[in-house]
């Protein structure tokens, strides 16, 4: 009897996991991971900022001609609402990140939606843009986040491979970057380490002035996540 107790507990413990971090969940809402398979393109996406760095990694962008999707934090716009202009301004796309990147889990309804709402707002009133697209922090959904969605109009954006650049160095986020290089993929990397005001992100952009190249001589083609969606109605508004 508690052999089975116990192996039910651990499969409902391990279906809550998979709801919560699992990269194809849409369990607490409408989400996505990756884009169609039938093209060659790929989405570039950065979390967290935008931060004093951002610019830089903008020149890198603008060197290639390449169009990315910038999941933007509140506190960070609030900080630099100059820099998001310049990151709408160069063609890219604006995606809400939360207000303060907390961690989701065990949250209330209000205060997940309270911290998606923040964001939305101060990403308007920096750039004019609602953001449509989502990335929940840490890749952690929870209970209220879907009704927080419809509420604001938002679709949930995991990623098909994440470079891990807030620790490893550039080489190894190359690496990352390079081996989950596929069709439709969304590739997740940061402009920013959560809240710091000043973060050190040389090598996320050491590994983009490494990966681009070698990823357009593939002939990989780069689209902001609407696009690589084929859902352009959810672009910059």
């Amino acid at each position: 009897m508690w052999n089975v107790v116990g192996v039910a507990a651990a499969g409902a413990t391990g279906a809550l996991a998979w709801a919560v971090r699992g990269k194809s969940s849409a369990c607490f809402g409408p989400s996505v991971y990756r884009g169609p398979r039938d093209r060659k393109s790929i989405a570039l996406t950065f979390d967290d900022g935008p931060t004093p760095a951002t610019p830089a990694l903008l020149e890198i962008l603008r060197k290639y001609s390449v169009p990315a999707t910038f999941f933007q934090c509140g506190v960070q716009v609030r900080r630099h609402p100059t820099i998001v202009r310049e990151v709408l301004a160069a063609g890219h796309e604006l995606g809400n990140h939360t207000d303060t990147h907390p961690l989701l889990a065990l949250k209330s309804p209000a205060f997940i939606h309270a911290e998606l709402a923040a964001a939305q707002q101060s990403i308007a009133d920096a750039s004019g843009i609602f953001p449509r697209l989502f990335r929940p922090p840490f890749g952690v959904r929870w209970f209220g986040l879907r009704k927080a969605q419809q509420d604001l109009n938002l679709l949930s954006v995991m990623w098909t491979t994440i470079g891990r650049d807030w620790k490893e160095p550039s080489t190894v986020v190359a690496s990352r970057l390079l081996a989950g290089a596929q069709n439709g993929a969304i590739l997740c990397l940061h402009d920013g380490r959560q809240t710091i005001t000043n973060p050190d992100v040389r090598n996320t952009l050491d590994a983009v002035a490494h990966v681009i190249p070698r990823l357009l001589d593939q002939g990989f083609r780069f689209e902001r996540v609407s696009d690589l969606l084929c859902r352009t109605k959810w672009r910059n508004g």
